[in-house]
């Protein structure tokens, strides 16, 4: 410890540790308890209860968000530099730890809290208070770095300074990322969750599109495969011989049928239902494309006033376009498994929600018909012939 060092003042340091990762526990809790109550009303069917209203209507929760999120990366990064560094003053990491519980960390939870779905969306207040958290648990462990025995963390071994220093580097991108979406606004945030579900969806084109190719049609393909399918038979052959298994010819059978490609002579028509659904699923990416660019790009950054039914129609448009892209993972999977009745099922189940978020986009904002209503239109008439 350092001849400066006193007792006194590393135990007020001590107990101010404690304090502070309370307060950050406490916090964590109510983000996390906001987090799941946002997440129980954006579901389909929602608990019938009065919707939650913004206490203080006046803040834009993504600002505060930003704010605070700021001034506890500068907090942290001093207070980093603090912990690593002789002479060890515990005088002046108390000072830091002050400024961070009486500001930005409460600033952080109030940000949670008015950033009500009714007013923002549920999608926007659980991102929201998912980097809330984010921050406050990685704050929670450069506080927990923070040497209780009045020795810098270089005194204690380089290992124990580079995990401080890996602390921080989190908690700046959890600060970084978290300024960034409050910086993208209301409509911002919106458009770029639309970008990244349409890239999911193409993801699972371009999976199934693969796998159709996989299959291979031309006939050297088909000599290729037929030798190779002949040695597998020789080799698996030969060792059930060895082995005295008397029902060869079956287990044979069940190898040859176990492929997860499409069969040359296709008797369930999966390559015409493979078909169909990538010319649905090009659709389908447009629709995400077109619902970003003309829809939720036309939102303000600023959220809607209280009482607008923006919000709680953007919410039914979310559930939706958040359940296309995993409906679409299963109906890959089903045609992986050569299940013509579970691709059907699953097929009209995908469009089905395709058509109905198309019904919930046709309609602008404010009015009953624009350009690209019209569009919304004839992208159903074209999932139709697909």
């Amino acid at each position: 410890m350092s001849t400066t060092t006193s007792a006194t003042g590393l135990d007020a340091l001590n107990n101010l540790i404690t304090s502070t990762l309370d307060l950050i526990t406490r916090l964590e809790t109510v983000v996390a308890n906001i987090t799941a109550e946002n997440r129980s009303s954006s579901t389909p069917n929602p608990p019938s209860s009065t919707p939650a209203t913004n206490p203080h209507p006046e803040i834009n929760p993504l600002s505060l968000a930003s704010d605070s999120a700021t001034l506890l990366r500068a907090h942290a990064t001093k207070l980093s530099l603090l912990i690593i560094n002789e002479p060890f003053t515990p005088s002046a990491i108390c000072t830091i730890l002050r400024q961070l519980t009486s500001g930005p960390l409460p600033g952080l939870a109030s940000a949670a809290q008015i950033c009500v779905p009714a007013q923002y969306t549920s999608t926007i207040s659980q991102d929201l208070g998912y980097r809330i958290s984010l921050v406050l648990k990685e704050t929670k462990a450069l506080v927990q770095r923070v040497p209780t025995d009045g020795k810098a963390l270089k005194d204690n071994g380089q290992k124990n300074k580079g995990k401080s220093v890996a602390n921080t580097g989190t908690l700046w991108a959890a600060c970084d990322e978290l300024v960034a979406f409050a910086k993208r606004g209301f409509g911002g945030n919106l458009v770029k969750k639309a970008e990244e579900l349409k890239d999911t969806v193409k993801d699972v084109m371009e999976e199934l599109k693969e796998w159709g190719e996989e299959t291979g049609s031309d006939e050297e393909d088909e000599e290729d495969d037929e030798e190779e399918e002949d040695e597998d038979v020789r080799e698996v052959t030969q060792s059930l011989e060895a082995a005295k298994i008397a029902d060869t010819q079956a287990m044979l059978d069940d190898l040859m049928n176990s492929s997860s490609y499409i069969p040359r002579d296709d008797p369930d028509k999966i390559r015409e239902r493979l078909e169909s659904c990538l010319r649905r699923l090009r659709l389908v990416t447009l629709l995400y494309q077109a619902t970003a660019k003309r829809r939720f790009k036309n939102l303000p950054q600023a959220a809607p006033a209280e009482g607008s039914e923006i919000p709680k129609r953007l919410d039914e448009i979310m559930v939706l376009l958040k359940k296309i892209p995993e409906r679409f993972g299963s109906l890959a999977l089903a045609f992986y498994e050569l299940d013509p009745e579970e691709i059907d099922k699953l097929m009209d189940q995908c469009f089905f929600d395709c058509f109905a978020v198309a019904e919930l986009l046709i309609k602008p904002w404010d009015g009953e018909k624009d350009e690209f209503s019209e569009w919304v239109v004839k992208f159903q008439a074209e999932v139709k012939k697909a």
